[in-house]
């Protein structure tokens, strides 16, 4: 690339040849070219370098095609000396193509700015590269109220002498680590990048011939997993042992260690660390650059987007190297961070809140860790609390707010804590960064902008919880409103989490139950806890039972001898049809002597809490008429009989249906009608649920484990559900907005059976929006399945019941349709110890439970036991369509797709899942198999259970087809024919 002004070698001077070659895209700038073609394929880029000379330049760049590489590739990679060459490579050209890829051309008169700086980026050496303003000095600190002074000194703490006695010390270099692990597959980091990995010694010669703007770099956390030796190479330093998500199982935690190797040039862009945890990184070979800023001072050129439905809060933000060459010169001295040049041995803690940009001046070999410990677990509640407005605050201050909420913040500085509010704030997304390719023209904006921001941070942000703490809505709670996809952990691990603390960490309880009423809003649900127990006459709480359990979608609260559930999880409709359907199942069930009674909870009492005129008041409730705080909603629109169950199963049917492909944001709840929460009191069950003995059981006890819940699925699906009869279809019609004409025409016309129809016409709602909701969960499904989601779930669910004509001409499906439970998972069995000779000599699944004289399973004895199933727990998500449905969570949650175990229950269970096989369709067979039926219904549950799915089986990942993931996980249902 030349300047037009410049000659080309023989004094004559060249044509811009920019505007001719690129025609009507001229009055384009290159950056924006260069992000279009970013998004095009690499097939299509390849066409595009055909058109002009300035295209071929642009089509030709090398960080192009390293975006498109990383962005298509998925599994193993291999690196093959250019990304244009290793892209090709996974399109797999014709030869003649990959052959004329080999001779480049070179054309004189084009000159572009941003393409000469990512040039430049690419091929500049850091060897020198240092600058030490505010330089942070590395101390050996050996206890750890030496390391606590320290802080509070700094904040942030450079230590040394801390890895001297690690092994890793010595061996951990290129060469070493080359020899010992140069087959194992570590993990590739870089954004945009997902499911890459590289053997390591494919690795180091990438980096030997690497000239990257960005380069990959192994960030590893499972690399315990791939070279279990690694681990052994370093401990925890004794300033950091205390990390409170250790309770945790390991497959609930979330990542918290990374292996990092990194060549020169790469590095982490700005960030705060997930869930506002502290971090302390080692360096063992190399030397890393650091730049530091306090809580909610956002660094310049750094753009925070919080989303104003669940708080995910997404970040912008240039590569490390961008930044230290475009943005830091920028800073004035009152701008700029703290900085430091880490070396060999010295070990950075980062605390909570921090943000921080590490470059690799060198090639770099570290360890990192980040925890949770007294003093940032308040922080880390904090973060997983719903939301958005505290998220915003604390990543960039007060920049998070608008101005009406600078406002109100300004005036209240000075209210008591309780009075803060800000009901007016909205979701501001703050831009604090220039484009880099006008910096020249922008650059006293830019110092204005970041000298702005530098004074909102000083104006009052404080990184302390009462003062975040105000920015929480008011109504929070993690059972209704919407999960942040950001947050570390999932909803039921943070409840968990929580509730294993406060019970085996009496002495943090203080400090776990603020957590727990930043994140929970505990105090208000034991208020309505402690309404409901007056009414009820039950036993005070002790302070164990404070807190609800860590299980389930609800607030359950676990007394002497009995459970409290208050029924909340997405608003009051939909509790509602869990309560009422709940208990229409129990009345059914009371009516014929199935065995499935004994393995049940008995319900004790049940009833509505609501809020009236400031004060709390409690209404009996058995699913039956519609009590006069509900009435009052209008939830319910058409006549009922008064012995009817107007939110039991049919009706809860047509509100699913209702609900089916919408998004969280579209749904309409029962806003108007807040201050109601239905409830329930069950019977408690001795001993524990299996998520507590997963690791424990013997597997004489999972085997015993399987047939139980085989023979009682058996009694489940057995039982006749309540008739659609012509009352409920009359509702139907009152009710329900079909959009292909009325409910009555659509019923005539339709050769469903009416209790299949809201089945089908739901999994068809559920399609519509499949691909979108796959891609919104992302990793770890591919990509590539995604794209073929559509063609492979059929057009026709009916298909799926192999409807026939009787020889009366009626309508009959092969499927048996059934009450289902939905839900059996690892927390909804509960298991009682025994003997271990008791529980092999007598077959639990016939015999009812027994009192074995301990609570929780604890009896004080040290005698041998074993376990054995008991009952099944939470029917709140009843509903009544394929058997099939059940056998999902139950495969994947409960067996860990255990093929042994899944076998025995299908032993146990014994009912046919088709009732007969009809001949398959011309050239198509696929309905004929329950593995494509299975497979169907995971990729449209309501739950992530695809994420589950390629997470356990990561070879799937790889798959090139939907059928190769259905044989491999549901094809021995192929052979199941249920048993006469």
């Amino acid at each position: 690339m030349e300047n037009s002004d410049n000659n080309n070698g023989n004094g004559v001077a060249t044509k811009d040849r920019r505007p001719d070659a690129l025609g009507n895209l001229k009055v384009l700038p290159d950056e924006l070219i260069c992000y279009i073609l970013e998004n095009l394929t690499p097939r299509d880029v390849g066409r595009l370098a055909c058109v002009s000379s300035v295209m071929y330049i642009f089509c030709n760049e090398e960080p192009l095609w390293t975006g498109l590489c990383v962005r298509k590739a998925n599994g193993l990679l291999q690196y093959k000396g250019s990304w244009k060459k290793t892209t090709l490579q996974l399109e797999d050209p014709p030869i003649e193509y990959e052959e004329s890829c080999r001779r480049p051309l070179h054309f004189d008169g084009f000159y572009s700015p941003f393409l000469y700086r990512r040039f430049y980026r690419c091929n500049t050496s850091l060897y020198a590269f240092s600058f030490d303003n505010r330089v942070l000095k590395a101390r050996k600190v050996l206890t750890l109220e030496d390391f606590n002074h320290a802080r509070n000194e700094t904040d942030v703490v450079l230590l040394s002498g801390l890895a001297d006695t690690w092994p890793a010390r010595t061996t951990w270099t290129v060469g070493q680590l080359l020899m010992k692990y140069g087959d194992t597959k570590f993990n590739i980091s870089q954004r945009g990048v997902r499911n890459i990995s590289m053997k390591f010694k494919d690795y180091v010669s990438y980096t030997k011939v690497q000239r990257d703007e960005d380069p990959l770099y192994i960030f590893d956390a499972k690399f315990g997993e791939a070279a279990p030796g690694l681990l052994e190479d370093y401990s925890v330093p004794h300033l950091f042992q205390e990390d409170l998500f250790a309770v945790l199982d390991r497959d609930q935690r979330p990542s918290y260690r990374w292996f990092i190797v990194g060549p020169e040039r790469s590095g982490a862009s700005w960030h705060v660390d997930p869930a506002l945890t502290s971090a302390w990184n080692t360096l063992l070979c190399g030397r890393k650059r650091w730049a530091l800023y306090p809580p909610g001072r956002v660094p310049l050129g750094v753009t925070v987007h919080v989303n104003d439905e669940d708080g995910d809060v997404n970040i912008e933000t240039p590569s490390s190297l961008q930044w230290w060459l475009d943005f830091y010169p920028l800073l004035a001295d009152d701008d700029k961070p703290i900085e430091c040049t880490q070396q060999p041995g010295e070990t950075i803690f980062v605390p909570s809140g921090w943000w921080h940009c590490v470059l690799n001046l060198e090639t770099t070999i570290a360890v990192t860790q980040n925890f949770v410990d007294s003093n940032n677990f308040e922080f880390v509640c904090l973060d997983m609390a719903p939301g958005y407005r505290h998220k915003g605050v604390c990543r960039a201050g007060l920049l998070a707010l608008d101005e009406g909420g600078l406002e109100a913040f300004e005036k209240n500085a000075c209210c008591d804590d309780k009075s803060l509010s800000y009901p007016d704030m909205t979701r501001k997304e703050k831009r604090v960064r220039i484009n880099s390719s006008r910096e020249n023209q922008n650059c006293e904006e830019a110092i204005n902008g970041v000298s702005k921001s530098y004074n909102l941070w000083k104006q009052g942000f404080s990184y302390d919880i009462s003062f975040l703490e105000k920015f929480l809505d008011e109504e929070r709670d993690h059972y209704n409103f919407p999960w942040n996809s950001g947050n570390c952990i999932g909803q039921r691990e943070m409840r968990e989490w929580l509730y294993k603390l406060w019970v085996g960490k009496p002495e943090m309880r203080g400090l776990v139950w603020k957590g727990a009423c930043l994140a929970l809003n505990a105090g208000k649900w034991l208020e309505r806890l402690e309404e409901i127990r007056n009414f009820h006459d039950l036993p005070p709480l002790t302070t164990e039972e404070r807190l609800p359990v860590g299980t389930g979608s609800n607030p359950v609260y676990l007394m002497a001898d009995c459970v409290v559930k208050i029924f909340v999880e997405e608003g009051l409709e939909s509790s509602l049809y869990g309560l009422g359907t709940e208990l229409e199942f129990y009345s059914s069930l009371s009516k014929v002597n199935s065995p499935l009674k004994n393995h049940i909870p008995e319900i004790l009492a049940s009833g509505i809490l609501y809020l009236e005129n400031g004060s709390y008041k409690v209404v009996p409730w058995d699913g039956k008429g519609v009590p006069d705080a509900i009435g009052k909603c209008n939830l319910i629109s058409w006549n009922y009989r008064e012995d009817d169950f107007p939110f039991g199963i049919w009706s809860k049917k047509q509100f699913e249906y209702k609900r089916a492909g919408k998004s969280v944001c579209e749904l309409k709840t029962s806003d108007g009608c807040t201050g109601i929460w239905p409830y329930v009191i069950t019977k408690r069950c001795k001993g524990k649920i299996f998520a507590q003995l997963r690791d424990t059981v013997t597997w004489e006890d999972m085997l015993n484990l399987a047939s139980f819940l085989g023979e009682q699925l058996r009694n489940l699906h057995l039982l006749p559900y309540p008739p659609f009869d012509d009352l409920t279809l009359s509702s139907f019609k009152q009710k329900m907005e079909l959009t292909n004409g009325c409910m009555e025409d659509f019923l005539c016309k339709s050769n469903i059976p009416v209790e299949w129809e809201f089945f089908i016409r739901t999994l068809a709602e559920k399609k519509k929006d499949v691909a979108s909701r796959l891609t919104n969960w992302g990793d770890p499904i591919p990509g590539t399945l995604i794209e073929k989601v559509d063609e492979y779930i059929p057009d026709d669910f009916a298909k799926l019941l192999h409807v026939y004509k009787d020889e009366n001409g009626l309508n009959k499906v092969c499927k048996p349709c059934s009450w289902i439970h939905s839900d059996i998972m690892d927390d909804n069995i509960h298991m009682e110890r025994c003997y271990a000779s008791s529980c092999l000599s007598e077959n639990a699944a016939d015999s009812g439970p027994r009192d074995t004289g301990s609570m929780n399973g604890y009896d004080g004895s040290g005698e041998d036991k074993s376990w054995r199933p008991t009952h099944i727990l939470d029917f709140s998500d009843l509903s009544i369509g394929d058997p099939i449905y059940d056998l999902i969570p139950i495969y994947i949650d409960v067996f860990r797709g255990d093929s042994c175990l899944f076998k025995q229950f299908l032993e146990s269970y014994k009912l046919p899942l088709l009732r007969r096989m009809p001949q398959p369709e011309s050239g198509d067979d696929k309905f004929a198999r329950l593995s494509y039926h299975t497979m169907c219904y995971c990729i449209l549950h309501k739950d992530n259970v695809l994420g589950a799915i390629f997470g356990m089986w990561k070879e799937l990942r790889m798959a090139k087809s939907w059928e190769e993931v259905e044989l491999k996980l549901w094809g021995d249902l192929n052979n199941y024919k249920g048993f006469p």
